[in-house]
């Protein structure tokens, strides 16, 4: 799974790594996002690729319940995303990608949770693969957009921290998953060099205070995260 991740790219950044278009914007750094919270997200509109926000947990089209009553769905199991009645739809019709600096998976390490920084090698911004939806919310009207990121089996990198890991999707991938044009074939664990990790305070285990603190991403002493 991937239950928190961050997003702290300038728009010049996820811009070029998106080949965006639109009105630049301020960008909010944050370090510690929690699902059911506003996300960035890119996705094809009529002028091209845009960054648009959306609620962290995907709210199917035709939900007619309350979001109190809405299942876990902030994360998307890649094997079976295309079958799934909350995710099949938006698979056929609505792809978007979630740029992302990194995510954040726990180890369990003496009876407790070490968190874990995992981003890429080379400090790029990683480009999650999710679905993206439009609900009309039954109690009060509201037009809501929201999303969900697709996730796989770790890879060799990842896999002592968590078995599961975000689809990372290569950049000459984007355009064929944005389209629809390519399918479960390009939702795989990223190659084992692509990320690097580290032991990060456990801070981070408590979204909603100090979620903009780039201290939540700062490596600790990794004696302290290891095992006695």
């Amino acid at each position: 799974m991937c239950g928190r991740f961050t997003q702290f790219y300038t728009w010049a950044e996820i811009r070029a790594a998106m080949d965006l278009t639109g009105v630049p914007r301020n960008l909010r750094p944050r370090y510690n996002i929690a699902p059911t919270t506003t996300v960035d997200v890119v996705r094809v509109g009529p002028a091209g690729r845009e960054l648009v926000p959306m609620r962290w947990g995907l709210v199917p089209s035709w939900w007619r319940k309350s979001l109190a009553e809405l299942p876990s769905t902030f994360n998307a199991r890649a094997e079976t995303v295309a079958e799934r009645p909350m995710f099949r739809s938006a698979f056929k019709r609505s792809r978007c990608i979630v740029g992302s600096s990194g995510y954040f998976e726990w180890a369990t390490i003496e009876g407790e949770k070490q968190p874990y920084f995992i981003s890429a090698a080379d400090g790029a911004i990683l480009g999650i693969a999710g679905l993206w939806d439009q609900w009309k919310n039954v109690e009060t009207g509201e037009m809501v957009l929201s999303c969900t990121l697709i996730v796989t089996e770790a890879n060799e990198t990842t896999r002592g921290i968590h078995d599961r890991m975000p689809v990372l999707l290569d950049p000459g991938d984007y355009t064929a998953w944005l389209k629809g044009d390519s399918g479960a074939e390009l939702l795989r664990a990223a190659p084992n060099d692509l990320l690097q990790i580290w032991p990060v305070s456990k801070k981070v285990n408590y979204s909603g205070r100090g979620d903009d603190d780039p201290s939540l991403i700062e490596p600790i002493d990794q004696e302290t995260a290891a095992p006695r």
